[in-house]
């Protein structure tokens, strides 16, 4: 009976991920990074036509749930001017954003790659359009409560992942991603 080794992320790419993209690259400072992950959210969409109290209800609603997905208290964002096509004020609180860096970041990244990705219904992977050219990712979470954090929630909503990673090329950021497991196309 063998032993089942749980390894984290972080571990597993320092370990086992850095030494495979250095036999290619030839250099340990060449090798692609991830730099942060930032988790938005816009309400803006959920809040036109709403009282205050029921505006505060969805904010809090949405922060309490996006703290327990990634474990950091997100941030309000705010609008910076006023759009009157938008019926938007200057002040107005239009998003919610969380970045992630650290340990924190690896955590995150390990339970969407081996627990929320999977749960998604009809998820067939992440397809390389989503790259743009410098090797960044950007893809929608349509349901929070793919996340088992979140297991019952007053509504749901639906959430913009962007993956910031540190490389030359677009090909070295896919590669970089394959080696974690993360479900490409």
């Amino acid at each position: 009976m063998s032993k089942v080794q749980k390894i984290n992320l972080k571990e597993k790419f320092e370990k086992e991920i850095i030494p495979e993209l250095v036999k290619k690259t030839g250099n340990k400072l060449a090798v692609p990074r991830i730099e942060k992950i930032v988790v938005n959210i816009g309400i803006g969409r959920m809040t036109i036509g709403k009282t205050s109290q029921e505006i505060e209800k969805i904010q809090k609603t949405i922060i309490n749930d996006l703290a327990l997905i990634t474990g950091q208290k997100p941030v309000l964002t705010k609008a910076k001017k006023s759009i009157a096509a938008f019926k938007l004020r200057q002040g107005m609180s239009i998003g919610i954003k969380v970045v992630l860096r650290g340990k924190r970041m690896y955590d995150f990244l390990g339970r969407i790659i081996h627990i929320a990705l999977p749960r998604s219904r009809d998820f067939q992977g992440i397809s390389e359009k989503k790259f743009d050219k410098k090797g960044n990712i950007t893809f929608p979470i349509k349901e929070q409560i793919i996340f088992p954090e979140v297991s019952n929630s007053d509504f749901i909503f639906s959430f913009e992942i962007t993956i910031r990673i540190k490389s030359k090329t677009k090909e070295q950021a896919i590669e970089l991603l394959k080696l974690m497991d993360f479900p490409i196309k």
